[in-house]
């Protein structure tokens, strides 16, 4: 099996943990680096976190960087309420003394980048504070990208605002500048966004049979899935952010759209929303003073949710 390299970008709480496991286990993956945002919690506690996933998971040979701790503009806005006091779940898993690389994580992410000889595939699941900053800081590193697959955003829906998707909520100047300098640099870019992030579920049962487990990374995959459904008060939860791995994996297994996409970054009601483009440009559209957006990206329209339940519960089974 040919293995994709890979970068991660992380806050990581409930569902960026089920992103990692599956990152750093799946063989497919050649997970390279993983850089941390404040987002779901704080940065202090996104790091630690990451550390301690990867951690459980057998992966210290993983370089974890400390990147931004706030939005370029705004004040964080933090999720503690979905993801627990400690973003994972208050399940007492985050235990590490590992300690992250010393390198600020735009300067991690400009020296992977720039020290690889094939192209990168660079997942944020999280806000795009540090991949902006990279972006505005060491623009050449990202001639070494070969493609973003990004979790935020959505075509019809939001979930922090009636219009706004989390991640790009927390921080759109971020997300507008990443997606102006793939446009610019060429980088080709998958939005796996809320369109098909709730359609990839773990049963309750599943997620029992992985936390009855003897192995520590099957039990956190479990008890990660336990809490969603606890939390929710369903029978079965998604695997979240975890799907944009699997559409880097398998990506068979999601059908997406050529669209253009722009950031809404001044409206009252909509600040944050991604303005998915949907409208035949064949016609006649001059009296649009816009014009279409220069980013034109894969937005991800629907998938296979079983497909991808099935590929990570095969991976943190470890079978």
């Amino acid at each position: 099996m040919q293995r994709i390299p890979v970068v991660m970008d992380v806050d990581t709480g409930v569902d960026d943990a089920c992103a990692l496991l599956l990152a750093a286990l799946h063989p497919a993956v050649d997970l390279r680096a993983v850089t941390c945002v404040g987002g779901n919690t704080d940065v202090a506690q996104v790091t630690r976190n990451t550390l301690a996933v990867l951690e459980i998971a057998g992966r210290d040979d993983v370089p974890v960087a400390r990147g931004a701790e706030r939005p370029l503009i705004e004040r964080a806005v933090h999720a503690r309420h979905v993801h627990g006091d400690d973003g994972m779940g208050d399940l007492g898993w985050v235990h590490t003394d590992r300690e992250p690389d010393p390198r600020h994580a735009v300067e991690l992410l400009r020296d992977v980048l720039g020290d690889a000889t094939e192209p990168i595939t660079v997942v944020p699941t999280a806000p795009m504070t540090n991949l902006a900053l990279l972006a505005r800081t060491y623009p050449e590193a990202l001639r070494s990208v070969g493609r973003i697959v990004f979790m935020g955003g959505a075509a019809q829906r939001g979930n922090a605002t009636a219009s706004a998707e989390f991640n790009v909520f927390h921080d759109p100047e971020a997300t507008a500048i990443v997606l102006e300098a793939a446009a610019e640099h060429g980088i080709p870019v998958t939005m796996y966004g809320l369109d098909v992030f709730y359609d990839p579920t773990v049963t309750r049962a599943e997620a029992q049979q992985l936390a009855a487990s003897t192995d520590d990374m099957a039990r956190l995959a479990g008890e990660l899935i336990e809490f969603q459904c606890e939390r929710f008060g369903s029978e079965q939860a998604t695997i979240g952010d975890a799907g944009a791995v699997c559409a880097v994996i398998d990506p068979g297994g999601i059908q997406t759209s050529a669209l253009p996409v722009r950031v809404e970054l001044a409206g009252t009601w909509s600040r944050g929303r991604t303005i998915v483009d949907v409208r035949d440009w064949s016609g006649d559209l001059a009296h649009d003073p816009h014009g279409r957006a220069d980013a034109v990206i894969d937005v991800a329209l629907e998938i296979d949710g079983r497909r991808y339940a099935d590929l990570w519960l095969e991976t943190v089974r470890r079978t």
